[in-house]
């Protein structure tokens, strides 16, 4: 008989320390990234959400589960948000919110720029995230009480810049040029930086807001999974997000110190 020797076993008279909430979220978004990228090694079954933009797949639910299982092992009594669907009430205060595969359209056609991203809120502000690029390898911890890591090493703090000398992250599906109330502020907003940058993984832009490769991020409505995960790294790396509201639409913001006001001011008018 063959013994499994991968993981040492505990003695009968050791115990063995939970992990930690940055250890448990490293460990959910590098096993969705690693299912998720097998399986779109296989092929994929893709359906349409609510364009053609706007799509999920198996591995999008496949790994969704498995993110749900650890959870429900590790941390039990959480509650979980999940974009797929997933939904367990929590038992106090404690929420995980999990988009297992954040920018499925890249992800189906190929582009390595996608990620599995995860967050955990709780009482007096914490706020924890984590973010894996599978095809790149990296992975980005960080928060309110983590200062932000990529790859275990910490990312530099972010000093006061301005907008006008860096690159916006953002997106507008094309539909929504058509609509003048966010159209107008996206123009505002997108003229006062020196580039733009449109590749369609807010997870993933917020992550290179926080290493400092662009100065500002900045989309409309969204839904928590694709702002909490990215928010806890850009504020564990000394950045500044905030919400503000414009012709009835919600525009979430983060990026260094002092471009962000910029930015604020600009989608305001």
């Amino acid at each position: 008989m063959s013994i499994d020797t991968s993981r040492p076993r505990p003695l009968p008279h050791e115990t063995v320390a939970p992990m930690t909430d940055a250890d448990l979220a490293a460990r959910l978004v590098v096993g969705a990234g690693t299912l998720a990228r097998r399986l779109r090694e296989d092929g994929l079954d893709v359906h349409r959400k609510t364009s053609v933009s706007d799509v999920v797949t198996e591995a999008d639910e496949a790994a969704e589960r498995e993110i749900t299982a650890l959870l429900a092992a590790h941390r039990p009594g959480d509650g979980v948000l999940g974009e797929e669907g997933t939904l367990v009430p929590a038992e106090h205060e404690r929420r995980w919110v999990v988009d297992p595969v954040d920018g499925t359209y890249n992800f189906v056609t190929g582009s390595d720029y996608w990620c599995s991203a995860v967050a955990v809120t709780g009482g007096d502000g914490y706020l924890l995230g984590a973010v894996h690029r599978p095809v790149t390898g990296d992975t980005f911890v960080g928060g309110s009480d983590l200062p932000t890591r990529r790859n275990g090493v910490p990312v530099d703090r972010l000093t006061p810049g301005d907008l006008a000398d860096g690159s916006l992250a953002t997106y507008l599906h094309p539909p929504f040029f058509a609509d003048p109330d966010l159209a107008e502020p996206f123009h505002r907003v997108s003229r006062g930086a020196a580039t733009i940058r449109m590749l369609g993984s807010g997870s993933v832009d917020l992550a290179s807001v926080a290493c400092g490769v662009h100065t500002v991020w900045c989309q409309h409505s969204c839904p928590e999974w694709d702002w909490l995960p990215g928010r806890a790294l850009v504020e564990g790396a000394g950045g500044v997000c905030t919400t503000v509201e414009v012709n009835g639409y919600d525009w979430f913001v983060a990026g260094r110190p002092r471009a962000v006001d910029q930015a604020v001011a600009l989608l305001r008018g």
